[in-house]
């Protein structure tokens, strides 16, 4: 009941041509290939670099870093707001 038929992915095919057109398609398509090409190509690269040990980092002395200023400006309280009374109209 879960699974796809044919009759499915007909269906989706057909929604999918309607909804982009026979012109659109070829060019999604060219686009989609492409980025898989260069998805394949990027994780390849990845691997690559993951198996070829990187030369170990040079120990140094640390460097003395700045002391940042902790302290803050005072913050003033805002004013209280007044609310704003208007008077009946006499009819």
């Amino acid at each position: 009941m879960g699974a796809m038929s044919p009759w499915h992915w007909a269906i989706v095919a057909l929604v999918v041509i309607i909804l982009f057109g026979s012109k659109k398609l070829p060019d999604a398509a060219r686009g989609l290939g492409r980025s898989l090409r260069i998805f394949k190509s990027e994780v390849k690269e990845m691997q690559n670099d993951n198996s070829t040990p990187a030369p170990p980092a040079q120990q140094s002395a640390p460097a003395e870093l700045p002391v940042a200023d902790t302290t803050t400006a005072p913050v003033t309280p805002p004013a209280p707001v007044q609310p704003h009374h208007t008077e009946p109209k006499s009819a």
